[in-house]
Formats: structure tokens, C-alpha cells, sequence
């Protein structure tokens, strides 16, 4: 009888100090090239009403976000997007937000210039959340490849440092690949 208690004890212990030392969710992992699948592409209107094809990004990392003004993950990833626009943009990066606000622009725009987001932001819908998966949570963020294929996903908010980690990776493998492109050591894990 005290070996079933004791045996009880240790294992709920083990059980507990698992639990306070995984994460909540563990980051994801950039997919190994040959395995992503390609993103789907889709025409979408900016602010200004002008089309923006997916497939015209080919050739650069993007990072793609779905997202709404009344989200508070969002909010707390969108700085964090504006940083990378503007430190990764000459190595290649892209940043879309793609807004799935129901009332449209007129939630949008007023949004948009309060924080002056740096990227652009299209007016997404559900046929476009469809092709993604069907886009269950916001934010969900996409970081897609040279080639146009998913490299990661993130559903929910993710830490800032999961997100910089995969922009580095992606810029670095990319980078190495093509000819004449100087690769910034820092990209590289170098101090």
C-alpha cells in the first residue's frame, strides 16, 4: 500500500515539474525546403483600392498576417512586424497584413494611421482565410520563402523572438544560395 502511495506521489511530482517547464506551445519550426507546401495566391485590395497578387512577393521572405483591429494579440505583434519591415526590408522581407476586420476600411484606415503601420495592409476575406486553412485564430502569421512556399506557421500570438529567429533563418539560407548576396554575419548567429 505505501509503495502504490509513494509510487502516486513521485509520478504526480514528475507530472508537475513537466508542466511548469514545457511552454504553453512550443514555437514552430521552420519546415525543411522540400516539404512546405506552396502558399496559395490571392488578389487583394489595399487602402487605396489598388489589387496586390501574393504571387508577385516571389522572390522575397514574406511575412503574411492575418489579423484584426479588435485583436489584442495583434496589437502586440503589429510593433513588432513594423520593426522587422524596417530592419529586414533591404535583406529581402515583405510584410503583408491582411486585416480581417468585418467592417472593412472603415475600421482599417483609422487603425492603420493611429500606429502609421509601415507595411502593407490589405482587406482580407473568408475565401481568402479558406485557402489558408480556414485562419481559426487571430493572429495567424505565415512566413513564406523565396519560392513562395510556407516555411512556418504561427496560430495565436507568438513570442517576437520565434518570429525574428525565422525572418534570420530564412534571409540566412536564402541568401547563401544566391550568388553576389552578402549575408550579414549577425544573420548568421555571429556576434
Amino acid at each position: 500500500m505505501l509503495r502504490h502511495i509513494l509510487a502516486g506521489i513521485v509520478t504526480g511530482f514528475v507530472l508537475v515539474v513537466i508542466c511548469l517547464t514545457v511552454p504553453e506551445r512550443m514555437p514552430a519550426a521552420i519546415t525543411t525546403a522540400n516539404s512546405r507546401k506552396t502558399a496559395p495566391d490571392f488578389t487583394l485590395n489595399d487602402s487605396k483600392g489598388e489589387p496586390i497578387k501574393l504571387s508577385n512577393y516571389k522572390g522575397k521572405i514574406v511575412l503574411l498576417d492575418f489579423w484584426a483591429t479588435w485583436c489584442h494579440g495583434c496589437k502586440t505583434e503589429i510593433p513588432w512586424y513594423m520593426e522587422f519591415a524596417r530592419k529586414y526590408k533591404d535583406s529581402g522581407l515583405a510584410v503583408i497584413g491582411v486585416s480581417m476586420d468585418e467592417e472593412g476600411w472603415t475600421a482599417i484606415k483609422p487603425f492603420v494611421s493611429e500606429l502609421a503601420i509601415n507595411y502593407r495592409i490589405l482587406q482580407g476575406n473568408d475565401a481568402t482565410a479558406q485557402l489558408y486553412g480556414g485562419v481559426d485564430a487571430l493572429p495567424t502569421t505565415f512566413l513564406i520563402d523565396r519560392d513562395g512556399k510556407i516555411a512556418e506557421t504561427h496560430a495565436g500570438l507568438a513570442g517576437k523572438d520565434d518570429f525574428e529567429d525565422g525572418i534570420k533563418k530564412l534571409l540566412a539560407r536564402s541568401s547563401a544560395g544566391l550568388s553576389g548576396r552578402f549575408v550579414p554575419a549577425a544573420l548568421l548567429g555571429a556576434n
